[in-house]
């Protein structure tokens, strides 16, 4: 089995070198954002703390409790189906993608 990739997908900082992280928004909006990528969540009950989303070729996750999202972890499954909606998903809604294994941004 392939090894899952994770990336961290966030706004980019207001400011070139800024270190603070701009949330993507409430909880809502960020629900709204995803669903024309096909990300929604399965509509069974969590007990994990986490709200989760599938998308192709992806999982995406979040803490269910705040009401602004301030990142979203995503762990791929399949790189050549998620990847295309990755590119998709930044370059329309302004996003980033960070990289946890090589610390490289892409997007925004």
């Amino acid at each position: 089995m392939a090894k899952k990739r994770q990336f961290v997908l966030t706004r980019p900082p207001a400011a070139k070198g800024d270190p603070t992280v701009v949330p993507l928004g409430p909880k809502k909006e960020v629900l709204a954002a995803l669903a024309p990528f096909n990300t929604a969540p399965d509509g069974s009950k969590r007990n994990t703390g986490m709200e989760v989303l599938w998308a192709p070729g992806m999982v995406m996750e979040f803490p269910a409790a705040a009401d602004e999202v301030g990142q979203v972890m995503i762990s791929v499954s399949d790189e050549e189906i998620a990847w295309p909606v990755l590119q998709r998903m930044t370059k329309a809604l302004g996003w980033m993608l960070v990289d946890l294994e090589t610390g490289r941004s892409f997007g925004g």
